[in-house]
């Protein structure tokens, strides 16, 4: 394979919508998602009312890449050979000691489904992207609670949780202004939404009019997609897009055969009969990458129309649209933007995306740096029997390099780049940092693990 990646050899270009178009203010959502799930449990379910209360550092304990061991109530970090470099027994940190006693220095037992991105069994759960990760300070803090009030060693908590999860983002839920977090949203869309930046806007155009076909892809539902692209990019959304699928339910959409998952029109937000075949550009729901492909070969001219599609969550986007449909994969990860947290304030050129945001806030940052989990790349595993320690790589960070093309920030990071610009690609035969751009993370770079590993 090539060493380099241009979006200019590329004939359609797809986007995620949260978190990829559209950006969040992180503290306030992360605060909102806490809550909704929160408010259910103790409603609903009969959780402690404690659980609702929520200080302003705890979301520290929120970091992607999280793997929650269901039956155990313990959270893990895991290496890229699968073994467990930091725990938590709900939010308390094990020790070293604790980790070997219960794990080993081994393959964790799951370790083989999880890395093939099977994140939804009774065993465990993993937390790959910002919709989900309040869920994890919950689900850590319901333990703490448990173990308080009932000693348990076993825990049966998950079951509440999908339901509070099921309540809130329900497809139903927008219109029927039901659950806690999407009429939140609806009514105050500017708390929760970052607008998109005109050099955005005018980069999608640039791409439309080198004659790309660019698509939206999403898992939410029409109704709320429709707020958050009126909020985020204008009135005028549809015409930036040939064509938007709505409800795709990723990862299935790459993964599912027309007959399992097929398209679906829509009339005034609801889904209509299913489509035998995908005829014209427009909007539809549900469906699948298969009979999106064989359109776009009509679309383009080509037999093999080269895609691209840009995504925040490595189990919805980048390792399902790389591993079924052979596109090529642009990793939105805003933990790049997280190296700020740990170094000096630079000189006043610093781009303003890379500066904090949200220094006003209650809430800190979350996720870019957690001081319990340290790096997301990168970590420290101590030496057995006074061997020296080594610093290996995360799991998380082995799947960028594995699975996306590139790594940015977000969009706003390439939108002034010439069309043709040449990245450098992730590939097995460059090194650890190539893929990365602007720059690669600070963990990933010799000498610098004093800074990043604290």
């Amino acid at each position: 394979m090539q060493q380099h990646f241009s979006l200019a050899d590329c004939d359609v270009v797809g986007f995620d919508l949260d978190h990829t178009l559209c950006r969040y203010h992180l503290p306030q959502s992360a605060r909102l998602i806490y809550d909704s799930f929160a408010q259910y449990l103790v409603t609903e379910k009969g959780y402690d009312e404690d659980l609702l209360i929520l200080a302003p550092d705890s979301l520290d304990f929120c970091c992607k890449g999280l793997v929650l061991d269901i039956e155990e109530g313990n959270f893990l970090k895991l290496a890229e050979d699968g073994t467990v470099l930091r725990a938590s027994h709900g939010t308390k940190s094990m020790t070293f000691e604790e980790i070997l006693e219960i794990y080993g220095r081994r393959e964790w037992k799951h370790f083989n489904t999880v890395s093939g991105m099977v994140s939804r069994t009774a065993k465990y759960y993993l937390y790959d992207n910002y919709f989900d990760l309040p869920g994890a300070l919950l689900c850590a803090r319901v333990v703490d609670s448990l173990d308080q009030h009932d000693g348990q060693k076993k825990y049966d908590f998950w079951k509440d949780m999908v339901a509070a999860i099921q309540h809130n983002y329900k497809i139903s839920a927008f219109k029927e202004d039901c659950g806690m977090y999407f009429p939140e949203v609806k009514h105050h869309p500017d708390k929760y939404l970052q607008r998109c930046p005109e050099s955005v806007k005018k980069w999608l155009k640039q791409l439309k009019n080198a004659g790309k076909i660019l698509l939206l892809i999403t898992s939410s539902h029409s109704d709320y997609c429709r707020l958050l692209c009126e909020h985020v990019l204008g009135n005028d959304f549809e015409e930036y897009f040939d064509i938007l699928i709505t409800n795709a339910l990723k990862p299935g959409f790459f993964s599912h055969t027309p007959n399992q998952r097929p398209f679906r029109t829509l009339e005034n937000d609801e889904e209509q009969e299913a489509l035998l075949s995908l005829d014209k550009p427009g909007w539809y729901s549900q469906g699948n990458a298969i009979q999106l492909y064989d359109l776009l070969k009509k679309m383009t001219g080509k037999l093999d129309p080269k895609v691209v599609y840009f995504g925040d969550s490595m189990h919805s986007d980048i390792f399902p649209a790389h591993h079924y449909s052979n596109w090529e994969t642009v990793f939105i990860l805003e933990e790049l933007l997280g190296d700020k947290v740990t170094v000096p304030a630079k000189a006043e050129s610093e781009p303003l995306e890379k500066k904090g945001k949200y220094e006003g806030d209650q809430l800190k940052v979350p996720y870019f740096v957690s001081k319990q989990w340290g790096s997301f790349f990168m970590d420290r595993l101590p030496g057995l029997e006074n061997a020296e320690e080594t610093f290996v790589h995360t799991w998380s960070c082995k799947c960028i390099s594995t699975y996306s093309t590139i790594a940015i920030p977000s969009l706003e990071s390439i939108a002034d780049l010439p069309l043709d610009y040449r990245f450098t690609r992730f590939s097995s035969d460059s090194s650890a940092t190539a893929g990365y751009y602007p720059s690669p993370p600070r963990a990933l770079l010799p000498n610098e693990d004093s800074v990043t590993m604290k």
